[in-house]
């Protein structure tokens, strides 16, 4: 079996009006869903993407406003990266910087032009130049010639990378190169999964610091599996590469199994279906929060539990303080 690509990626942030702002009205992003963390529900999962959130190109997040800020580093994923048209990322510096966000001098990795930088929360992203056959999301702010495509991929900084790569061997990635970085002299290993979007892994090889969860950090990634029986075939087939798997988890847009690879990165395996429009149209995506049935009969607490959340571009946030969440357990969302 091979995995076809990434098919989301979910991070910890801070303000959810903040963070809703930034993805929908500087990215340029579509907000998809508006729900839940279904294991801990006092905080939203909030679901960025294309016009539907088709796999390989949705960014979530739980947004815990008040908590600590965590900080990128071994054990964790800590970059994710858009594709874009090439010759877009003179525009993207400019309009990065007119925002909160903090942008980094331009790159070129195997031989693709990368601009990183960081969202207000401090979370590292990049734009890549990249062919994609994803359309931008064509009611944003962003010109259509200049559009997010979806996932280009992500880079992992393992604190065991040779471990990762045997795991990403299982997944059916293959190894495609290295270069070494310009700042510190690490290894960058890159990885690439046969699909049309979002194939990209990059595993560095560099030593401390050790990451800390919180804020700003990438919680998991998630691979794409077809369906439901590719993904308990999946379960059976990383079980016996040594890993420990979670039973199936319903995610009431997909199915999830999880496991965290020797490296210390929390993966997740996601079914391509049923997707966003199970309980919302395509017109009504991110309009409204959705709960899943077994958490029906809890609405009103779960609503009186939440912080205000205006629509895209609002800038107006809850300023009641959160608690800190335990960011650094379990199998998260």
């Amino acid at each position: 079996m091979q995995t076809t690509g990434i098919h989301h990626v979910t991070a910890v942030a801070g303000d959810p009006q903040t963070n809703l702002a930034f993805y929908t009205e500087v990215l340029g992003l579509r907000f998809v869903k508006r729900t839940v963390n279904f294991d801990d529900t006092t905080t939203y999962h909030l679901y960025y993407g294309d016009e539907t959130g088709t796999p390989g190109t949705a960014l979530t997040f739980f947004p815990f406003d008040g908590a600590r800020a965590g900080r990128p580093g071994r054990g964790q994923a800590v970059a994710t990266a858009f594709a874009v048209p090439e010759g877009s990322l003179g525009y993207w510096a400019d309009r990065l910087r007119d925002s909160d966000a903090t942008v980094g001098d331009r790159e070129t990795r195997f031989g693709a032009g990368v601009l990183p930088f960081e969202d207000p929360d401090g979370q590292p992203l990049e734009l890549v130049e990249a062919d994609s056959p994803i359309e931008p999301w064509s009611e944003g702010p962003v010109p259509a010639e200049h559009g997010i495509r979806g996932f280009f991929g992500v880079t992992l900084h393992s604190a065991e990378p040779e471990a990762t790569g045997n795991v990403l061997d299982v997944l059916g990635l293959a190894r495609v190169g290295s270069e070494t970085e310009p700042d510190d002299g690490a290894e960058r290993v890159r990885y690439a999964a046969d699909g049309d979007r979002a194939t990209v892994v990059d595993v560095l090889h560099r030593g401390p610091p050790r990451g800390r969860p919180g804020v700003g950090t990438v919680h998991h990634v998630a691979f794409r599996a077809a369906d439901e029986d590719e993904q308990l075939a999946w379960r059976e087939e990383l079980q016996d590469a040594g890993q420990f798997v979670t039973p199936q988890k319903d995610r009431q847009y997909f199915k999830s199994i999880y496991f965290r690879e020797p490296g210390g990165i929390l993966f997740e395996i996601a079914t391509d279906g049923p997707g966003f429009t199970a309980d919302e149209s395509v017109a009504e995506l991110g309009s409204e929060l959705k709960l899943p049935p077994w958490l029906d009969d809890e609405r009103e607490r779960i609503e009186a539990s939440l912080p205000p959340l205006g629509e895209p571009g609002s800038i107006e946030g809850d300023e009641t303080e959160r608690p800190t969440p335990a960011t650094d357990g379990g199998d998260g969302e």
